[in-house]
């Protein structure tokens, strides 16, 4: 991640630039006033990644500022980082210290939180780790209440588990999520229980079914499937799906399907251009699709998926990225018109920015 400096008194004025570059993008596309659900101005990210600057003996946490690369930011805090992050690292950094074994050609540090108070950190080594290494690793995990992976050039060591469970609350209700290292998940959680509520808003009315795609590990469909009468996702990444099963059964969610294709698979199953053998066992028939929720990967919607789209009465998209939202919006813009939007501020002192859009059928 980037090396950021927060600057509370500024946010206000730099959230407003960023409302106003979205509606002056989306202008063409008679936008109406979007909502604007900012971030908490420091301890907002729940993972932050280090790398270990060693000095003599000893060694502190680095950064390094794109401006300059060769040249380490050393940081005693990260104030963008979690509360409960901030508060483990010089306790990890001393119990490190303390051990040989532990601090020998340590690479970089990895943290994972969650609003709930779990912690996974994963300790990276530019050497292979053995049984004494676990050992110490062990003692130390205990010793901070904390989850430890070990990682090194073609190793994993994982000692308890690897993975972080989380609870957000959205419209009263607690949502439970299960967030494996190195999956995707949102890193901005105060935001995502926004971004939960405001989908939730917006699909209250619309009725039917859904189609999910780009599901991840199933962080909107816990929220929606409830407002739906039966709800089909779709995923790639093999730990999100594993996820996102385990986050449906947790939430006792039992009107939901998950199947691990890519959007152009089933742009081409629903069409009935192919037949795929996971999909075996689903009768698409069956589903009375009202609704379309989308929530891409930063290069936005492929042509098939485009198509997909332009069959809908109702799509829901959280996009990461306006430009490719814009671009989608206006290929759409024939058939379907903005009836609400949202921006979220996931991530704060960037040029970054999360939104969403509610399109209609005209």
């Amino acid at each position: 991640m980037p090396l950021i400096l927060p600057d509370p008194e500024r946010y206000p004025g730099q959230l407003a630039e960023k409302r106003e570059r979205f509606c002056a993008e989306f202008a063409a596309f008679e936008l109406p006033e979007p909502a604007v659900f900012e971030s908490p101005v420091t301890h907002y990210r729940l993972r932050a990644e280090f790398r270990v600057w060693h000095h003599g003996e000893a060694w502190d946490y680095a950064m390094f500022d794109p401006e300059n690369p060769r040249q380490p930011v050393l940081m005693q805090d990260f104030p963008v980082a979690d509360a409960a992050v901030c508060a483990l690292m010089p306790r990890l950094r001393s119990a490190i210290l303390e051990q040989e074994i532990l601090r020998r050609r340590l690479y970089g540090i990895e943290f994972l939180a969650t609003l709930s108070g779990d912690m996974l950190v994963t300790l990276i080594y530019h050497r292979q780790l053995d049984a004494a290494w676990e050992e110490a690793a062990r003692t130390l995990a205990a010793a901070l209440g904390i989850a430890i992976i070990g990682r090194s050039k073609g190793q994993k060591l994982v000692l308890e588990r690897d993975w972080v469970d989380e609870c957000l609350t959205v419209d009263g209700r607690q949502l439970h999520y299960r967030q494996f290292e190195g999956g995707f998940s949102q890193p901005n959680a105060c935001v995502n229980q926004k971004m939960l509520a405001w989908a939730r808003a917006q699909a209250a009315p619309l009725g039917g079914d859904l189609l999910e795609l780009y599901c991840g590990n199933g962080n909107f469909t816990v929220a929606l499937a409830p407002l739906f009468g039966k709800v089909l996702a779709t995923e790639v990444s093999k730990t999100s799906v594993k996820a996102a099963l385990h986050n449906l059964e947790i939430n006792a969610v039992d009107n939901a399907l998950i199947v691990r294709m890519a959007s152009e698979e089933l742009s081409a199953a629903l069409s009935g251009r192919e037949t795929f053998q996971r999909m075996q066992g689903i009768d698409l028939g069956s589903y009375d699709f009202s609704t379309l929720f989308l929530d891409p990967p930063r290069s936005g919607l492929d042509p098939a998926t485009l198509e997909l789209a332009a069959g809908f009465a109702n799509i829901l998209y959280i996009s990461c990225n306006p430009q490719t939202l814009r671009d989608n919006v206006a290929a759409l813009f024939a058939t379907h018109r903005i009836a609400a939007a949202a921006i979220f501020d996931q991530f704060p002192y960037t040029h970054h920015l999360e939104c969403g859009v509610l399109l209609l059928r005209r």
